[in-house]
């Protein structure tokens, strides 16, 4: 099994077309509930607009991680503007769910640092905030892409400070929370 993270960015206006399908979308991830390791909408304006939907999930390769992102409901009813799909390195080695600090309290975010060059970050930060940390990859996992992470941090400038910033083209920073069945 491979690793991959999937960004799935909302298209702006498709707030009622993902509310409509909300059972839809959660029956569909129930389907990979085992091989899911990290889940969750993305927000803006501390929390009040919903703006994409990450998932960390173990699938054999590349062709099944596509299907599984592009034959996701909202995807395929149009509620998305773009995926983003990445091989990814769980550099933890647990899921979201088995994260000591658990699902509540404090401020979270999804952090998606694109390199160039030579690698950087590879060591995990020793931080108790770090739900999720590795590196994004290639789709053969030879080449370093940049690092992603998910983290409880004081706020976004927090969440950015935890990578060397100068080490990367860019660095979104969304704020996020736990995923799954409400």
């Amino acid at each position: 099994m491979t690793t991959f993270l999937c960004y799935h960015r909302d298209r702006p206006g498709s707030l009622p077309l993902r509310e409509k399908l909300g059972e839809a979308h959660w029956s569909y991830m129930d389907g990979f509930e085992a091989e899911l390791i990290a889940r969750g909408p993305t927000f803006a304006d501390k929390g009040e607009t919903l703006t994409g939907s990450v998932h960390i999930v173990e699938l054999p390769d590349v062709a099944a991680v596509r299907a599984f992102a592009f034959d996701e409901p909202n995807y395929q009813a149009g509620a998305y503007r773009d995926v983003l799909i990445r091989r990814w390195r769980n550099a933890l080695g647990r899921t979201m769910w088995e994260f000591p600090g658990g699902a509540e309290g404090g401020e979270r975010f999804l952090v998606l640092a694109f390199g160039e060059g030579e690698a950087a970050d590879l060591e995990v930060p020793d931080l108790d905030g770090l739900i999720a940390y590795g590196p994004l990859l290639s789709d053969d996992g030879a080449a370093w892409l940049g690092t992603a992470m998910l983290v409880r941090a004081a706020d976004a400038d927090e969440a950015r400070g935890i990578l060397t910033a100068d080490r990367y083209a860019a660095i979104e920073v969304h704020e996020w929370t736990f995923g799954g069945r409400r």
